[in-house]
C-alpha cells in the first residue's frame, strides 16, 4: 500500500498501540494487497464463499481480516464492498458486543463440545444480515473437534460464514482444507512496516525518531503487530540499545580469531541480563542479515545504519565463514533445548569457530586448509626437473632416474607426473590374487586418495586404515559425524576403488574416540609415502589435507572420479 492509507482510527480506553491502531476497514490493511483485493472483491460482486482459511506468521493481520470481512458483510451503508465504521453494526463489531459475530480460540477451546455448540448455533437467526464464525488457531483442534466441525463447514446455512484461522496450515485436516476458500498471509515489507509506524507514531503524538522506528521495523521481522508492540516499548525506555543484545564484541572476536574476547563479549551480554537462548537466537537473526547482504541484499531486512553496519561486517567476515557460523548457531540451538547448563553450549560453539581444529566437521577442516593455503608459498618449479603430464600406464624405453632423494631436497617441487603417473609393477598386484594389506594400504594412500574429491581427501586425511578382511578394508575415524559424512564422499570413492583393484573391494568404516585425542596415524602414513609426504610439506604443514597438485586435477577428479586422461 502507499503511503496514502488511511490511519486506523484510536480505539477509546485502550492504550497499547497494536490494538488502539488496528485497521478497521479494508482500506486500512497494509502489505496484504492480494487478501483485500479478494476479500473486498468478493463482498461488492455478491461472491462471498461460505468458508475462509486465513494462513500466515503470527501479526500478519489474519483475525484483523476476519473482522473487517465481517463489518463490510453486515455494513448498513457498504461503500465499494468496505465498511463505513459509523453504523450500529460496525460499532458493534468494533467494541466486541456484535451478536453477528462469533470467535472462538481453539487453543483454548478446542474440545468437541465446544464446536458442536458453535454448530448447533449456526443454525439460529441473526440480527444482520450474516452470521460470521472467527476460529483462531483452526490447527489445534481435536481431531473429534474437527471431525464434528467438518459436516457444517460443508454445508452451513446460507447466512453464515465460516474464517479459519492458522499459522501452521499443514496440520489442519486435508478434509477441511479442501472445503475453504485459501488465503496465505505473507510477511509485511519493511518499508511497508516503516511507513505505518512513522503514521502511527504522528496519530498517537509520541516522540520517536527515525532511528526508533528502524530499529523497531527490524525487531518485528515482518508483523505488524510485534512492531507496534517494539515501538511502544522503545519509546517507553527510551533507547533503542537497551531492547536488543549488541554483538559487536563477539563480531569483533570472530574476525581476529580470540576465543578469550569472545567468552569475555559473552560473559558481559549475560551479565546485562539476556538468557542464552535469547543470545543464541538474537545473535543468529544478526547473522542471518550478514548472510542475506551479502547473497541476496534485496531480501535482507536491515535498513539505513544499522544496514551499512552488518555489510561492513560481512565483507570482514566473508561468506563461508559466515554460513559456518549460521550452521553451528543453528546446531547449538538444537542443543541447548535439553541442556541442563545452555550457557555452555553457547560457549563451546564460539570457540569451535574460532578454533577449527576443535571441531570434525568437513567444513571445519575445510576452513584449516584454506587459511594454510593461503600461508603456504610454494617454491618456484624447477625447469630442468619440470615433465610433461604422461599418460597413465606409459613407461619410458629408458630406466627411470632414481627417486628424489639422490641430489635434490626432499622439498624440491612436485610435478603432476609425480601425482598420477601409474607406479611400478611391484605395487600393481593383479586382481586375482589374493591381496595383501600392506599393499592395498599403500596403493589406498597414494592412488585412490588422490582420485577423490577435495571433500572425500579432507575426511580420509584423518582417518587410518585398520585392516583387511578377504574383500572389506576397515578404516576408522574419530567421531559418529564424521563416519555420517562418508555417505555424501561413497560414490566417488568407490568409483576410485573399482578402478585402482579392479575388485569389489568393500569399506567398513568404525568410530575410534582415540583418533581425536592423539595424534592419529592417517591414512595418508605409510611406510614409503615420497609422493603424498612431499604434497604435506608443500602444502599442509600442519597434516590438515590431502590435496592434489593442480586446480585442474582437483575438477577433474571432482567431476569425474576414477577417470584416466588419455592422449
Amino acid at each position: 500500500m502507499t503511503d496514502a492509507t488511511p490511519v486506523p482510527s484510536s480505539l477509546e480506553g485502550v492504550t497499547s498501540l497494536y490494538r488502539r491502531f488496528r485497521p478497521n476497514r479494508f482500506a486500512e490493511i497494509r502489505g496484504q494487497d492480494h487478501v483485500v483485493r479478494a476479500l473486498q472483491g468478493a463482498v461488492k460482486n455478491d461472491r462471498v464463499s461460505h468458508a475462509y482459511l486465513f494462513s500466515g506468521p503470527r501479526g500478519t493481520g489474519k483475525t484483523t481480516a476476519a473482522r473487517v470481512l465481517a463489518k463490510a458483510l453486515n455494513c448498513e451503508n457498504p461503500q465499494d464492498g468496505d465498511a463505513c465504521c459509523v453504523c450500529a453494526s460496525c460499532l458493534a463489531i468494533s467494541k466486541g458486543s456484535s451478536l453477528d459475530v462469533i470467535e472462538l480460540d481453539a487453543a483454548s477451546n478446542n474440545g468437541v463440545d465446544d464446536i458442536r455448540e458453535i454448530t448447533a448455533g449456526a443454525w439460529h437467526g441473526t440480527p444482520g444480515s450474516w452470521k460470521v464464525y472467527i476460529i483462531d488457531e483452526v490447527h489445534q483442534l481435536s481431531k473429534a473437534a474437527s471431525a464434528a466441525l467438518l459436516k457444517t463447514l460443508e454445508e452451513p446455512p446460507q447466512h453464515v460464514v465460516f474464517v479459519l484461522a492458522t499459522t501452521d496450515p499443514h496440520k489442519v485436516l486435508p478434509t477441511i482444507r479442501s472445503r475453504t476458500q485459501h488465503l496465505e498471509f505473507r510477511l509485511i515489507a519493511g518499508d511497508t512496516l516503516n511507513a505505518l509506524l512513522h503514521d502511527v507514531q504522528g496519530a498517537a503524538g509520541m516522540d520517536a525518531d527515525d532511528a526508533t522506528i528502524e530499529v523497531a521495523v527490524r525487531l518485528a521481522r515482518g508483523s505488524a503487530r510485534d512492531a507496534l508492540s517494539a515501538l511502544d516499548q522503545l519509546v517507553a525506555t527510551g533507547s533503542p540499545i537497551q531492547t536488543q543484545p549488541q554483538f559487536d564484541g563477539l563480531f569483533h572476536a570472530l574476525i581476529d580469531e580470540d576465543a578469550v574476547q569472545a567468552l569475555k563479549s559473552l560473559a558481559l551480554l549475560r551479565q546485562g541480563g539476556w538468557d542464552a537462548e535469547q543470545l543464541a537466537e538474537s545473535f543468529a537473526s544478526e547473522v542471518r542479515q550478514v548472510f542475506l547482504l551479502q547473497v541476496a541484499p534485496d531480501v535482507a531486512d536491515a535498513v539505513d545504519a544499522d544496514r551499512e553496519r552488518l555489510i561492513e561486517w560481512g565483507s570482514r567476515l566473508g561468506l563461508a565463514r559466515t554460513v559456518r557460523v549460521l550452521e553451528t548457531f543453528g546446531r547449538a540451538m538444537r542443543e541447548m533445548k535439553s541442556a541442563p547448563e545452555k550457557i555452555v553450549i553457547l560457549e563451546v560453539a564460539l570457540v569451535r569457530l574460532i578454533k577449527p581444529e576443535l571441531d570434525a566437521s568437513i567444513d571445519a577442516l575445510a576452513e584449516r586448509v584454506t587459511k594454510l593455503e593461503r600461508g603456504a608459498k610454494a617454491p618456484a618449479p624447477d625447469p630442468v626437473r619440470s615433465a610433461p603430464l604422461r599418460p597413465i600406464g606409459t613407461t619410458d624405453e629408458s630406466p627411470r632416474s632414481a627417486p628424489l632423494a639422490s641430489t635434490e631436497s626432499p622439498r624440491s617441487v612436485v610435478t603432476e607426473e609425480a601425482i598420477v603417473e601409474s607406479p611400478g609393477p611391484d605395487t600393481k598386484a593383479p586382481s586375482n590374487d589374493v591381496l595383501d594389506f600392506e599393499n592395498v594400504r599403500e596403493r589406498f594412500i597414494q592412488r585412490v586418495v588422490p582420485r577423490t574429491s577435495r571433500a572425500a581427501q579432507l575426511l580420509l586425511k584423518a582417518a587410518e586404515v585398520r585392516a583387511l578382511d578377504g574383500q572389506r578394508l576397515t578404516i576408522a575415524l574419530a567421531s559418529e559425524e564424521m563416519r555420517q559424512n562418508t555417505e555424501m564422499i561413497a560414490q566417488g570413492l568407490r568409483g576410485a576403488l573399482d578402478h585402482e583393484f579392479k575388485s569389489p573391494l568393500s569399506i567398513e568404516w568404525i568410530v575410534d574416540p582415540s583418533l581425536a585425542s592423539s595424534t592419529p596415524a592417517p591414512v595418508a602414513r605409510a611406510k614409503k609415502e615420497p609422493i603424498v609426504e612431499v604434497i604435506d610439506e608443500v602444502y599442509s604443514p600442519d597434516e590438515s589435507a590431502v590435496i592434489v597438485s593442480s586446480a585442474a586435477d582437483h575438477l577433474i577428479t571432482e567431476m569425474f572420479p576414477g577417470a584416466e586422461e588419455i592422449h
